[in-house]
C-alpha cells in the first residue's frame, strides 16, 4: 500500500510539473570529466552530443562529487551515501555484505533490481571496469556490486583483460611498464582502436536487447576517456589543430597549507623527460589531447542516445550524464586530480528526462553525487529508501532556479570539505583548517581560516555531522 501511494504522489506531481514519470534510466558515467564541455563554458571544446543533452535537459553548473578519487566517488553514485575514502570502498562494502546480519543496505542498482527492473553495467561503472576483482580484475568471485546487475559487462576486446583496457592504447596495447606507456596518444583509425569503442558498441547492444524485452531497464554505460593515458584516434585531435586554448588559471604551486601533491599518477607515464609546469608547448599538448579525449566520448555519448531513439526508447528514459571527479589540467600546479581544490571536485552532470520543463535553462545551484539516487527514484515512482543521504533533485528539473545544499568531500589520508555558495572550508586530518571565500577569490589562493573563526567552527561541525550520518 505503501509503495503504491508513492508512486501515485510520484505521478501527480511529475504531472503537475510537466512530465510524466519514465521508465527506464540510462546512466552514463565518463572518468576524469571536468566540466570541459561547450555547453559548461568551455567554448573551444568540440562536444555537440553532450551540448545537444544539456539542451534538451538540466545541466547542473555546480555539481560536486563526494570524492576526488575513482574508488570512493563511484560509491556515493552507487550507494547514495557518504562512505570510505579510497578506492577500494566497493570492494570494502561487498565484504560487508557477507556478515550474518546483512546490514548493508542495497545499491542504486540493486534497488531498482528489487522493483522489477533488469539492471545492467557495461564498461568502468564501478571501480574496476567491469565490476571484478582479482588478478587483472576478472574473477568472477570477487565482485564490486553483489546483487547489482543482472549483467556486468565488459568488453576487453583486444585489451584482453579489464586491466588491460583501462589504461589502454591503440590496437590492444596493454600499460605493462607505466614509464614506457605514452602519456598521450593519437593514431589514425575509428573508434574501436581505443578500449571506448568496444565499450559504446556493447552499450549499443544492450539497448538494441532490453528494448525487445519489454520490461524497464537501468542500464549503465562507463566510458573510460578522458582518464589518463590520454588516447583517442586522430580525427580528434585534429579538430584542435586551429584552436587557441585559454591560458592556464592559477599555474603556481601554492606556498601554503594545501592538498597540492606531485601529480604522481600523470608523472608515472612516459613522458619523454618533459615538465609541463616548466615546458609550456607541453603543456599545450596535453590540454590538446585531454580536449581530443573529451571530444571522443562525446562521439560515443552520441551513439547512445542514437541507439535509444532508433529502438524508440528516448520519450521513456531518464538519460544521466555524469563526471566522476575534475580534473586539473595545470592549475594550482597540478596535472590530475586527487585534491580538495575546486579543480578536482567540479564535475559535469546533466538529467534529461522527456517532458521536463524548460529545457536546456541551467541549473547554478550546488549539488552533490550522493542526490542522483533519490532522484532517479522519484523520477521512476520508486520509494526513497531513508538510507539515501542526498536530497532529490526534482525541484531543480522543474524550477531550474532552486537554491542548492552544501556539498560535501574527501581525500583518502588528506582531508575533508564543505562546500557552500560563497565559502570552501578544508580540514586536514591532522587538524588544520582552509577557508577559501569565492566571492572574492575563486581561485582559492587566500586562507581566511585565521580571519573568520566563528565560521570556521559553524563549517567544520556541520561538515562533520554530514559525514556521520547513519
Amino acid at each position: 500500500m505503501k509503495r503504491s501511494f508513492h508512486i501515485l504522489l510520484i505521478a501527480l506531481l511529475s504531472t503537475a510539473n510537466g512530465w510524466a514519470a519514465p521508465k527506464n534510466i540510462l546512466l552514463i558515467c565518463v572518468d576524469d570529466l571536468r566540466p570541459e564541455l561547450k555547453s559548461f563554458g568551455a567554448d573551444y571544446i568540440v562536444s555537440p552530443n553532450i551540448d545537444a543533452l544539456a539542451a534538451s535537459g538540466r545541466a547542473f553548473t555546480r555539481h560536486y562529487v563526494n570524492a576526488s578519487s575513482c574508488g570512493p566517488s563511484r560509491y556515493t553514485l552507487l550507494t547514495g551515501r557518504y562512505g570510505p575514502d579510497h578506492n577500494g570502498a566497493l570492494f570494502e562494502r561487498a565484504g560487508r555484505m557477507a556478515e550474518p546480519d546483512h546490514s548493508v543496505p542495497p545499491s542504486l542498482p540493486e534497488w531498482f533490481r528489487q522493483n522489477g527492473y533488469t539492471t545492467v553495467s557495461v564498461g568502468k561503472v564501478s571501480h574496476h571496469p567491469g565490476g571484478l576483482g582479482g588478478r587483472n580484475w576478472a574473477d568472477e568471485n570477487q565482485v564490486e556490486m553483489p546483487g547489482a546487475w543482472d549483467r556486468h559487462i565488459m568488453p576487453s576486446a583486444e585489451w584482453k583483460h579489464p586491466r588491460g583496457a583501462m589504461h589502454g592504447l591503440a590496437h590492444g596495447k596493454i600499460r605493462k611498464k607505466a614509464s614506457e606507456h605514452p602519456v598521450y596518444e593519437a593514431v589514425e583509425g575509428p573508434n574501436e582502436i581505443y578500449p571506448d569503442g568496444p565499450i559504446a558498441l556493447e552499450g549499443i547492444e544492450q539497448i538494441n536487447a532490453l528494448s525487445k524485452s519489454g520490461e524497464p531497464f537501468f542500464l549503465a554505460v562507463g566510458l573510460i576517456r578522458p582518464h589518463l593515458p590520454f588516447g583517442a584516434p586522430k580525427r580528434f585531435l585534429d579538430l584542435y589543430d586551429a584552436v587557441e586554448l585559454p591560458p592556464i588559471p592559477h599555474p603556481e604551486k601554492p606556498a601554503a597549507l594545501s592538498t597540492w601533491h606531485r601529480s604522481a599518477e600523470f608523472r608515472q607515464y612516459q613522458r619523454w623527460g618533459k615538465d609541463p609546469n616548466k615546458d609550456p608547448a607541453f603543456a599545450d599538448a596535453l590540454r590538446r589531447h585531454y580536449a581530443a579525449c573529451v571530444s571522443y566520448v562525446d562521439a560515443h555519448v552520441g551513439l547512445l542516445i542514437e541507439a535509444l531513439e532508433a529502438n524508440k526508447l528516448r520519450e521513456n528514459t531518464v538519460i544521466v550524464l555524469w563526471g566522476d571527479h575534475g580534473f586539473h589540467l595545470g592549475e594550482h600546479a597540478i596535472w590530475g586530480k586527487h585534491s580538495l581544490y575546486e579543480e578536482s571536485l567540479l564535475a559535469p552532470l546533466i538529467i534529461a528526462t522527456p517532458g521536463m520543463p524548460k529545457p536546456g535553462y541551467k541549473a547554478h545551484g550546488i549539488v552533490e553525487t550522493t542526490d542522483i539516487f533519490p532522484t532517479l527514484c522519484e523520477l521512476s515512482g520508486l520509494e526513497v529508501p531513508a538510507f539515501a543521504h542526498g536530497r532529490s533533485l526534482l525541484p531543480f528539473l522543474s524550477t531550474p532556479e532552486t537554491v542548492g545544499e552544501p556539498a560535501i568531500g574527501y581525500l583518502q589520508n588528506r582531508g575533508k570539505t564543505i562546500r557552500t555558495d560563497r565559502y570552501r572550508l578544508i580540514l586536514h586530518d591532522d587538524g588544520a583548517v582552509e577557508l577559501y571565500d569565492h566571492f572574492s577569490d575563486p581561485e582559492e589562493q587566500i586562507n581566511r581560516a585565521t580571519d573568520k573563526p566563528k565560521l570556521v567552527e559553524r563549517l567544520k561541525a556541520e561538515l562533520l555531522t554530514t559525514l556521520n550520518k547513519p
